[in-house]
């Protein structure tokens, strides 16, 4: 929606080049290896500006949003110069690997702070005022209410044990297999397939989720994703990574549902699991 004003003016073919441009701009730009880069840091979008995009510290919120060239942020005033380490991630973790969760975690919240803040236009400010807006603050919010970053703080990372993270791991490998032959057999594929293909690519992502969160539905929701591995593969709608190996997918995969399928059973009379 924010490009669509842009077809007034620009040719399509034009507008085009010029987005693809930007995009593929954007891969060196995200590294550490870089330092400064001397008069280009005054017009170019460089690593040391896109890593304050990307930081968490006080300095970093909200500023350096530029694709190519930095002057525009120069221009509106969101401009800051990398002058301290930068920490990356989200100001507020979330702690979990749980993707859906982790898509629309924030839509919740502007949900419920909707719901919770008085007066029609305070809701309104809610929408379209930053994330640390409140009544009687700043439209972007207060920076010290933002949690400073003292140095010690721990990443947050899975308390599973090594083997499931490897099962995890090779389970993903897997599902990213599948993913890349459906990406470059879009247009052989039916509708069908592909819709069956998509929700099993969600349904991995969240099962290894339920796993590495230790959630208490995750034997059950990898019994699930087991068994809708088969039945794809059975019906012609996933076809196997190596085709000599098709009977051994089937076995393993047969184990695999028995295995999780025991686990959902036990589990709510065995206690926590690893």
């Amino acid at each position: 929606i924010f490009y669509s004003p842009l077809a007034l003016f620009i040719p399509p073919s034009v507008y085009a080049v010029h987005l693809q441009f930007n995009l593929l701009y954007q891969f060196w730009i995200h590294t550490e290896v870089i330092n400064n880069l001397g008069p280009l840091e005054l017009i170019l979008n460089t690593p040391s500006h896109h890593r304050v995009h990307h930081g968490r510290n006080r300095y970093c919120i909200d500023k350096n949003f530029a694709g190519v060239l930095i002057i525009w942020d120069r221009i509106f005033g969101t401009f800051e110069a990398e002058n301290e380490k930068v920490v990356y991630g989200l100001t507020h973790p979330i702690n979990t690997f749980e993707p859906i969760r982790v898509q629309f975690h924030h839509l919740f919240y502007i949900w419920t702070t909707f719901w919770a803040t008085p007066g029609f236009f305070n809701k309104f400010s809610v929408i379209f005022k930053g994330p640390g807006w409140g009544p009687g603050k700043p439209r972007l919010g207060l920076s010290e209410e933002i949690p400073e970053v003292t140095g010690k703080d721990v990443p947050f990372s899975s308390s599973a044990s090594q083997l499931l993270k490897i099962y995890t791991v090779v389970q993903f490998a897997l599902m990213l297999a599948f993913y890349e032959e459906t990406f470059a057999d879009t247009a052989a594929l039916s509708q069908v397939t592909l819709l069956l293909r998509v929700c099993f690519i969600i349904l991995t992502l969240t099962s290894i989720g339920f796993l590495l969160d230790q959630r208490p539905k995750a034997a059950f929701m990898e019994t699930l994703r087991c068994l809708m591995f088969l039945m794809l593969y059975r019906f012609g709608h996933l076809k196997p990574v190596v085709p000599s190996l098709s009977s051994a997918f089937e076995i393993v995969f047969s184990i695999c549902i028995a295995f999780w399928g025991v686990r959902s059973m036990k589990q709510l009379t065995s206690g926590p699991w690893k």
